[in-house]
């Protein structure tokens, strides 16, 4: 490569470096607009820090590991750092809000009384100002002086005066009532009672006041039945008592409860039972996945380096395409081949054996169709990986077997396999991690169903720890986002462990080549 090619290459990864780093400062910059000043301040010093190992011909070597750092603080440690905090609140579908929000939603409830209100049509004034007229049920009638109206946040207190005069002819129309919405309901008209008037609807104001006042202590008090409302931390809720009873007063709060989402996992009997079947199953489907394809693999990968099979490259390419069809288009045609009433797959049964099996609402026959289909996607990736370790295996082995007298079974125990599965062993753990956490065939094939009908929290029998967690998420009544995110991670050091096994394969095998 000549000088001047690598200059262009320097130039062009520089070039390349300047612009990562001003998008790096422009994230930074809305991190501070979005008054993430935290995020904003880490990442600040993470830009720091890697333009300094850049710069400093002391840290060269550590250019080539910084991207690989970077990478996994953000996309494994603060994902899961992230989850693990939300593990510890009740964050939910019901305390949505932080505290501060919460109280001032509760502050700025109010309730209109019954009687009181005044219809009311808007004028234009001069110089882009209205003023407002209004009426009264014994046809009084009040105006403000001319007002300017604009939706800045700030409220305006205007007081009415009485007035003879009907100025309805010149009333703009609803469109403009409309237009200026918001920022009517920024305007409080006090009649000359000093009644409060707050804009009920687009042509009345009613007399309203605050639901809910706050106390020196920090407490409540309810305008309407003189309640007093207590935070309760330990809930979520700004809480009264009625009867004897704590009542809550949505919206709630979030709240840290320290490990009350992990305890309702183990012994709440709503959350454990079908946590206990979840895990069972995703266990079991893991497992027998792992096995089905490496089984179906490694066989058909014998027979693809079989020398006296003709056309061997047209069966790979065949036996391939499973694995090169992606799985978002394959699933849901499987869904369609085994549809009870049209599935080509019960048309075919039938014909044959007289049978129509339930596959979508049969617990039994959905985990055989959702394991088939695994199967079928899974095999192609073993199959390859059998096909280059079989390859590798000396030929002088299968010689020595075949003077021996030695079959192709004899082989295949006493030879391919033993000499293969320690090779593979990583890998089918890599497998068993994927099978575990593979949400996008249950969510794509049968989302979970057919469902248990003795469980209070919605799962089905087909559903696996990560699409369990995601219904909890997202479909259950509460979405419950904290005890979703405490059962990811458990789920989390379950894979962690798996990967710490995995390593350790990898360090005995190296060992042993030593």
């Amino acid at each position: 490569m000549t000088k001047r090619k690598r200059g262009g290459w320097h130039l062009a990864l520089l070039a390349f470096g300047l612009l990562a780093l001003l998008a790096s400062l422009a994230l930074v910059v809305v991190m501070f607009s979005m008054r993430l000043h935290l995020a904003a301040g880490i990442t600040l010093v993470l830009l720091a820090g890697a333009a300094f190992v850049y710069v400093h011909s002391r840290f060269y070597a550590w250019r080539y590991v910084v991207p690989g750092i970077l990478a996994v603080l953000v996309f494994i440690v603060l994902p899961m750092g992230y989850t693990l905090a939300i593990a510890f609140t009740n964050y939910s579908s019901l305390h949505l809000l932080p505290f501060e929000r919460s109280t001032a939603v509760l502050l700025a409830r109010t309730h209109s009384s019954s009687t009181g209100g005044l219809d009311f049509k808007l004028h234009a004034a001069p110089g882009g100002q209205y003023r407002l007229a209004f009426v009264d049920e014994e046809e009084k009638r009040y105006v403000t002086p001319p007002v300017k109206l604009a939706d800045d946040g700030k409220e305006q207190r205007i007081q009415l005066a009485e007035s003879a005069e009907d100025a309805a002819d010149d009333a703009l129309p609803l469109k403009d009532v409309i237009r200026l919405q918001p920022a009517l309901k920024l305007v409080t008209a006090l009649l000359p009672d000093g009644t409060e008037l707050k804009l009920s609807s687009l042509r009345r104001f009613a007399a309203s006041r605050p639901q809910y006042l706050m106390n020196k202590d920090g407490t409540m008090t309810d305008d309407e039945d003189g309640q007093r409302l207590v935070a309760n931390m330990n809930t979520g809720y700004w809480e009264k008592t009625v009867d004897g009873k704590a009542v809550p007063v949505e919206p709630g709060f979030r709240t840290a409860v320290g490990w009350q989402n992990y305890q309702r996992i183990f012994t709440d009997h709503r959350f454990f039972q079908p946590f206990a079947r979840v895990f069972g199953w995703t266990v079991t489907f893991a497992t027998l996945n792992t096995l089905f394809t490496f089984g179906i693999g490694v066989l058909l990968a014998v027979a693809m380096n079989w020398d006296a099979l003709r056309f061997r490259d047209t069966y790979r390419l065949m036996l391939f395409l499973p694995y090169a069809v992606p799985a978002f288009i394959s699933i849901p045609v499987f869904r369609g081949l085994f549809n009870e009433n049209l599935g080509e797959i019960n048309l075919i049964l039938d014909q044959l054996f007289g049978i129509r099996p339930s596959w979508f609402s049969d617990a039994t026959t959905a985990r055989a169709m959702v394991l088939i289909v695994n199967a079928w996607l899974g095999y192609p990736y073993m199959m390859i990986l059998s096909m280059g370790l079989i390859k590798a295996i000396p030929g002088e082995l299968y010689e020595a077997s075949a003077l021996a007298g030695a079959g192709p079974f004899t082989n295949f125990f006493r030879i391919t396999l033993p000499l293969i599965a320690r090779p593979i062993a990583p890998l089918l753990i890599t497998s068993f991690a994927f099978n575990f956490n593979n949400l996008a065939l249950i969510a794509l094939l049968t989302n979970g169903a057919p469902d248990y009908l003795d469980t209070e929290v919605p799962v089905g029998s087909t559903d696996l720890l990560a699409s369990y967690t995601y219904r909890i998420a997202f479909h259950d009544s509460g979405q419950n986002y904290a005890l979703a995110c405490a059962i990811s991670s458990i789920v989390f050091l379950i894979v962690a462990t798996l990967a710490v096994v995995n390593l350790k394969l990898f360090k005995v095998g190296q060992e042993e080549k030593r």
